[in-house]
């Protein structure tokens, strides 16, 4: 029988269980006992969905607290050596790492490739040590064996722990690190023999980039010394081709390759060449990152294929970690019945790797039923008024080249934004969002719920707007924001509002750690029925004398950060998108809004793994912002918002987007990533994040102070702004007012040290 496995389930729980029990934990409403419960509850819930949908093989280790990268972190015992931790790691001592404690902030964290899921990035020094940390993993395997599931374990590689993880001092590379690295990870994979396990999954997705000769020569090296007196290994790699590496990785002395086959079907082609007689190959052939249902008639013939050279030597799975999905379509009761009939959720992705198997190994007449139905359910998609608007294809068409460029150049336009706010040196702002409160939370919910009118909701919101703006005038911001009070999530908030979205109810998505987004789904084409935020930023900028940011999410991010049509491109959705941005902005300006903020925190994110097609992303991708921005005037200042990113290979496609200032994420890093500003000149106005969001630490006056003087050094001091790293929905309003009153203060210093004779803003 062909085998079928899979490489990683969802991890929060179908009712986000895991992302509650965190943060009760988090505010002392949990202890550990109770909490470890929930995870353990959670694991054996989805192994068992596993089981019954007829999988062969089932991962574990899949399971993570906070992140599957800071789990390899604390199992090869690499604890960052500024934490002090010494011995085995407590789960008191991995959430410090991922979330900080009052001496020292959290490890950084960065995007997992191009998807929307942070991990948190290793910490190495020459000095970096390695050894056993924790019996998390080996207790998982106990616990899976126990119910009876034929286990897979599953570890990041060694190459790409080591390749996402950075150097913190100069003079070393972390790949010398390696030779003390493979004793742990052989350790590792004994102890696991020891428990019976037959199969254990490395994953290696940064084979799938476009790796430097030294780490690709390392490869067989490593490989060579894993497979001594160890279980099976399945090297297995995902998110884009590694066809390049056929021969090296077809030499390698494991057990079994994994390709994405989703991403490119056709790199299989360099592999079943003179296969190996004793590897298996996993055919990825279930989309892991995107809820459109399999085309199963063409998976079929692709596998055909694969069977006819390989025999029972072909395993079937989804492409990637189910990790990046929701948990069960069939939670899903409000969705319009064509829409939900054209998607797959987790559940029912491991129902169709089944299906495939038995299609490959039973024959067609097995399935028949099946893939009739699927024939029915794509030519209805096709065909779908719910898809396509003429109205908005004949817009595109209309544009010109005139329609994505500023009537003048950054100069002048900073000139006469510099006259009409009159802002001071270094000014202060926020990038958006204050705390969604409880008193929030609940309003949003009863007025879904029909419990509040909408003239009760407007006026809930209208308080919390009053109380965000009274806050920022005491703590003395110079440009103020609405606080988002309304908003639920930064993409869903606007698809709610545009054509061509649907929505979930249950549709969550882990992010980080306890948070969890719940994305769009992006069916149809999109255009903007009616204004979606001028009347709240009208609101706030009547009650204060101070400039107020009109707050929107970018074309890139939305698409991004949403489930995205996979039957037309996605620069021609994003496009969509950014001519309805495009109408919101321009309702803004004429409403009297003078700064406006797009955001495009996903715009590296969405950056191909393969660097080939960087240059046709950044091309659409730069041209949907400017589309969005091209009708402002020039005293409109546009603003827009990155975070969480490696922006040096991207800086001039940065600069082409040209916004007039452009905020960026720099604190967990230390100011690093402001030395690529160093080398590439940016033109206009920058706001360095400096401090960490996404930590309960509040940074003390010097720490904020001693980043801005690191600004400084790089950016020419008359174009910085000061502001955190993203916005503060997360927080508490305690919190949130000491960092926003030391940053407000840090401000002020630099204010007293600016020379008389200094350039001005303009």
């Amino acid at each position: 029988m062909t085998i079928t496995h899979n490489l990683g389930f969802p991890r929060i729980g179908a009712q986000r269980e895991l992302k509650k029990a965190l943060e009760a934990y988090w505010k002392n409403e949990l202890d550990e006992t109770a909490l470890l419960a929930v995870g353990k509850a959670l694991r054996a819930r989805h192994w068992a969905v596993q089981r019954d949908a007829g999988l062969d093989l089932i991962p574990a280790g899949d399971f993570a607290w906070y992140d599957q990268m800071l789990n390899m972190t604390v199992l090869l015992g690499a604890i960052p050596e500024r934490f002090g931790f010494q011995g085995t790691t407590t789960l008191s001592r991995y959430f410090q790492l991922a979330r900080g404690n009052a001496q020292q902030p959290a490890m950084e964290m960065t995007k997992w490739f191009d998807t929307n899921y942070h991990y948190l990035v290793p910490e190495f020094r020459e000095t970096t040590e390695f050894h056993l940390g924790s019996s998390w993993l080996f207790d998982e395997v106990a616990e899976a064996k126990a119910l009876g599931i034929n286990v897979k374990p599953v570890l990041i590689g060694p190459l790409t722990y080591l390749y996402l993880g950075k150097e913190k001092q100069d003079g070393f590379c972390r790949l010398d690190l390696l030779p003390r690295l493979i004793p742990v990870y052989r350790h590792i994979l004994a102890l696991l023999k020891a428990q019976g396990v037959e199969w254990v999954q490395l994953d290696e997705p940064v084979l799938a980039l476009d790796l430097p000769p030294e780490w690709v020569d390392a490869l067989a090296g490593t490989y060579a010394s894993l497979s001594q007196e160890c279980p099976k290994i399945l090297l297995t790699t995902y998110f884009d081709s590694v066809d390049n590496h056929a021969e090296l990785l077809k030499a390698l002395p494991v057990s079994g390759l994994h390709l994405d086959l989703v991403r490119d079907p056709l790199q299989v082609h360099a592999f079943i060449r003179e296969f190996p007689a004793d590897k298996v190959l996993s055919a990825g052939i279930v989309d892991g990152r995107n809820i459109w249902i399999n085309n199963l008639p063409a998976s079929l013939q692709i596998l055909d294929e694969l069977h006819a050279a390989l025999g029972e030597r072909l395993w079937i799975a989804p492409s990637c970690s189910l990790l990046h999905v929701p948990v069960d379509l069939a939670q899903e009761c409000r969705l319009d019945a064509d829409i939900k009939s054209w998607m797959a959720f987790a559940t029912q992705k491991l129902e169709e790797v089944v299906t495939l198997a038995h299609g490959v190994t039973q024959g067609k007449q097995d399935i028949a039923a099946q893939v009739a139905r699927t024939n029915s359910i794509l030519e209805n998609r096709l065909f779908s008024t719910l898809c396509y608007d003429p109205a908005v294809h004949q817009r595109i068409s209309a544009l010109k080249a005139a329609d994505e460029n500023r009537a003048s150049p950054f100069p002048d336009r900073i000139a006469a934004q510099q006259r009409r706010f009159r802002l001071p040196p270094f000014p202060t702002t926020t990038i958006g969002s204050f705390p969604q409160t409880e008193t929030i939370r609940s309003a949003r919910a009863s007025y879904r719920q029909g419990r509040l009118s909408p003239e009760q909701y407007r006026t809930a919101m209208q308080a919390e707007i009053r109380h965000a703006v009274a806050k920022q005038e005491e703590l003395g911001l110079d440009v103020l924001v609405h606080g988002e009070a309304e908003r639920n999530d930064m993409v869903e908030y606007f698809g709610e509002q545009l054509k061509g979205f649907a929505f979930t109810e249950h549709g969550w998505v882990q992010s980080y750690g306890s948070r969890c987004v719940k994305p769009p789904i992006l069916h149809g084409d999109v255009s903007r029925p009616q204004p979606m935020t001028v009347e709240w930023s009208l609101y706030a900028q009547s009650l204060t004398g101070k400039p107020v940011k009109g707050m929107l999410t970018g074309p890139i991010t939305i698409l991004q950060w949403s489930f995205v049509r996979n039957d037309i491109p996605r620069a021609d959705t994003a496009l969509q998108i950014a001519l309805a941005i495009r109408d919101e902005v321009l309702d803004l300006e004429k409403a009297g809004i003078g700064i406006i903020q797009i955001d495009e925190a996903a715009l590296r994110e969405g950056l191909p793994v393969k660097r080939r097609d960087w240059a046709h992303y950044l091309d659409w991708a730069v041209r949907a912002f400017r589309i969005s921005t091209g009708g402002v005037q020039d005293t409109t200042q546009i603003h827009t918002h990155m975070c969480y990113s490696e922006f040096n290979d991207i800086l001039p496609a940065i600069s082409a987007m040209d916004a007039d200032v452009i905020t960026i994420e720099t604190s967990r890093s230390d100011m690093e990533l402001l030395e690529a500003f160093r080398i590439f000149h940016y033109p206009n106005d920058i706001g360095p994040g400096v401090y960490d969001i996404h930590s309960p630490r509040v940074p003390s006056q010097e720490e904020m102070l001693r980043r801005m003087h690191k600004a400084c050094d790089v950016i020419p001091p008359e174009r910085l702004w000061i502001n955190p790293d993203c916005g503060l929905k997360t927080r508490n309003w305690p919190e949130v007012e000491q960092a926003l009153r030391n940053m407000v203060a840090v401000a002020q210093a630099l204010r007293n040290t600016w020379p008389e004779n200094a350039p001005v803003r303009a």
